[in-house]
């Protein structure tokens, strides 16, 4: 399984960017995000930025590490605590078509919708 770490841009450095989050600053290649600015947030995996994200999710994400986290501390009530919203797993059809519909595809994606001869 891997797991995203959401970070906020503080400089942009053409396609790497200084940003925050756990576990302090990092620089992050932001070359299949595409341009960023400063103070937006980014999903960090192994130093990539894989997705931009808003406020309201990164936030949601960030909660949900923090619960993960205590549950591996073992801290037995946080483990049982609702991250407030639902895993795909739980999801139905509708609701996934949904979720993966609104999703943007990764920058600089090469290659053309009508197919070759």
């Amino acid at each position: 399984m891997c797991i995203g770490v959401p970070m906020r841009v503080v400089e942009v450095q053409g396609l790497r960017a200084l940003c925050h989050g756990r576990g302090g600053h990092r620089r992050i290649d932001t070359s299949l995000v595409g341009p960023c600015s400063a103070g937006e947030w980014l999903l960090v995996f192994l130093d990539t930025a894989r997705e931009k994200l808003d406020g309201t999710r990164a936030a949601e994400i960030d909660a949900t590490l923090s619960l993960v986290e205590l549950a591996l501390k073992g801290d037995a009530a946080m483990a049982r605590a609702s991250p407030n919203f639902e895993l795909p797993s739980a999801l139905g059809v509708d609701d996934l078509t949904q979720l993966t519909s609104s999703a943007q595809p990764a920058y600089g994606r090469h290659g053309s919708s009508e197919e070759s001869p």
